[in-house]
């Protein structure tokens, strides 16, 4: 780990703690313990967004295979463990996928390129689901001392629309050979002409992918329907918690709190920002703030309750092709 990601734990550990601790930790554990076992459901309703997230990683595939989907969805729920758990934040996940997807079969380029343009996707889908939130938020905002509000909303959009869009324009002008490049023109005299080559057949798979428009609006739709499914989540977890609320309320909490969690990517989990984010949106769905942070401690429960089974399976399977690397002629 990284001295950066070192830090950056450590904050939101010490912010995830304070905004506890500052907020009656007793009320919050009382609220959160109505739910019980229901936080099982929970988790097991988040199953149906992560489905719908390895179909739009399996459309993109440029090669049919047996078992893709079942293959594409093992892939999916190890990324979003170890976005949820480990400390590489946001990163890990997608290498963790892109390497899952080359020890199923799948060529490193084609492998690279269907992770790299899926999470372009669901960047590009989490911004259109934002904006349905923002909608239907309306002239709520107007009721609240809300001039915080608009600023983290408007900060969260900001970059939310502009990193994706970045991306999208550096792959399409040969990202992974301009990377080379780059690296060859610091890096001193070392032979990168085979990894040029990789390089090359990256950007190559990447504008294969691109071109083909039915596949990639398919992967747009099913990133957007994952999204708005997820609201499901929120709605029931509020429930079972004891504070009925309705749907569009859930599909603001969910959408505008999405947001100010991937607006601190760089921070491992979250810790404390999607909490202090559900502090700030509370007021928008008449929620009280032990009930808000409530809701995000279960949250995190359905994430250790498919995280950890998720990172176990990592393990065993990353042991597993060590063990037949050992043994191989």
């Amino acid at each position: 780990m990284s001295r950066a990601a070192t830090w950056l734990l450590l904050a939101g550990a010490l912010l995830f703690v304070a905004v506890l601790v500052s907020h009656d930790l007793p009320a919050v554990l009382a609220v959160l313990g109505l739910a019980g076992w229901g936080l099982l459901g929970v988790a097991a309703l988040h199953l149906l967004p992560l489905v719908l997230d390895a179909a739009a990683i399996r459309v993109l595939e440029a090669s049919a295979r047996s078992g893709a989907l079942a293959d594409a969805l093992l892939v999916r729920w190890i990324g979003e463990s170890a976005n949820s758990l480990m400390p590489a934040g946001q990163i890990g996940g997608p290498l963790l996928m892109i390497r899952q997807l080359i020890q199923r079969g799948v060529s490193a380029p084609d492998a690279v390129a269907a992770i790299t343009v899926s999470t372009t996707l669901q960047s590009f889908a989490q911004i259109v689901f934002t904006l349905m939130g923002v909608a239907l938020l309306g002239g709520r905002l107007a009721q609240f001392s809300a001039a915080a509000s608009w600023s983290v909303l408007l900060a969260a959009a900001v970059c939310l629309a502009l990193m994706p869009a970045a991306f999208y324009v550096l792959q399409r002008r040969g990202l992974f050979a301009a990377v080379v490049r780059l690296a060859r023109r610091f890096a001193g005299a070392h032979d990168w002409s085979r990894l040029a080559r990789h390089a090359e057949g990256v950007d190559t798979a990447l504008k294969d992918a691109y071109s083909r428009r039915a596949q990639v609006w398919q992967s747009f739709a099913l990133s957007l329907i994952g999204w708005i499914v997820g609201t499901a989540e929120v709605w029931l977890a509020l429930r079972l918690l004891g504070c009925a609320v309705g749907w569009s309320d859930a599909f603001v909490l969910e959408s505008l709190g999405q947001a100010i969690r991937a607006a601190a990517f760089a921070v491992p989990g979250a810790l404390g920002v999607q909490e202090g984010g559900y502090l700030l949106l509370a007021p928008l769905a008449g929620l009280r703030p032990d009930v808000a942070l409530a809701l995000s401690l279960a949250k995190r429960a359905r994430e250790l309750l498919l995280g950890i089974p998720g990172l176990i399976y990592l393990y065993i399977s990353e042991r597993a092709v060590r063990r037949h690397a050992t043994t191989a002629p």
